[in-house]
């Protein structure tokens, strides 16, 4: 009876995992709207996950910071503005290690942590430092709101490296990826002009830690 409880327990390393994890990270941010120049900006992110399994996780994320672009002085339009933002986005994301067989190691087992993801999400827009008047062009001006609220579409592709304890758990995670959100409004740069959405991409750098809720996985999760 013993020796059935021991092997029974060592079947089952590798097959645990938490099904919540608490995430932070930073981001690199770029805003393609009505300015003509770019201009990286940084936020922060603080996410929580559901884990349906290792490779298939629910993403709740608030995220605060700056988006810029645009020259007063060097461009025709004279666009300039600071965009100090809120948002929160909910996104389904799914990992190659779901859908693939990695069991016989190899690329299989390098690709599985690869992900895609996307969901929906509200971005709450504060314009500040902005310029909409042309110095080159007497009297031209660009219309728009300081403050607006706009829908996200977020889409994005990572990778999540995944690191072990000693039972064979996943308990730290650092997540690598690029994500475009897709603005359904004009006014994340406050300005208003022409049908074109807006849009921002951010490169992101953030971990994970395991909460709790310990559940069993059909495949093993480390090889």
């Amino acid at each position: 009876m013993v020796c059935l409880a021991i092997n029974s327990a060592k079947a089952q390393i590798g097959f645990n995992y938490a099904q919540y994890d608490l995430g932070f990270a930073t981001g690199i941010n770029t805003t393609y709207g009505d300015a003509e120049t770019l201009t990286k900006t940084s936020s922060f992110h603080v996410n929580l996950n559901y884990n349906v399994s290792p490779y298939l996780n629910y993403v709740f994320e608030a995220q605060v910071g700056q988006l810029k672009g645009g020259d007063s002085l060097n461009t025709i339009s004279g666009r300039q503005f600071t965009n100090n933002f809120t948002s929160i986005m909910i996104r389904a994301q799914v990992q190659a290690g779901e859908i693939i067989d990695y069991s016989q190691g190899g690329l299989a087992n390098a690709f599985k942590n690869l992900y895609l993801s996307t969901g929906v999400g509200f971005v709450v827009n504060n314009i500040s430092n902005i310029n909409r008047y042309s110095s080159q062009l007497p009297g031209y001006y660009t219309p728009g709101d300081n403050y607006s609220n706009e829908i996200v579409i977020p889409a994005r592709i990572g990778y999540e490296f995944k690191l072990f304890n000693q039972y064979g758990e996943p308990s730290f995670k650092v997540d690598l990826g690029y994500q475009y959100n897709f603005v359904l409004g004009d006014g994340l740069d406050g300005f208003t002009i022409g049908g074109k959405k807006d849009a921002y991409s951010q490169l992101t750098i953030g971990v994970k830690f395991a909460l709790g809720g310990m559940t069993s996985y059909r495949k093993q999760i480390p090889y």
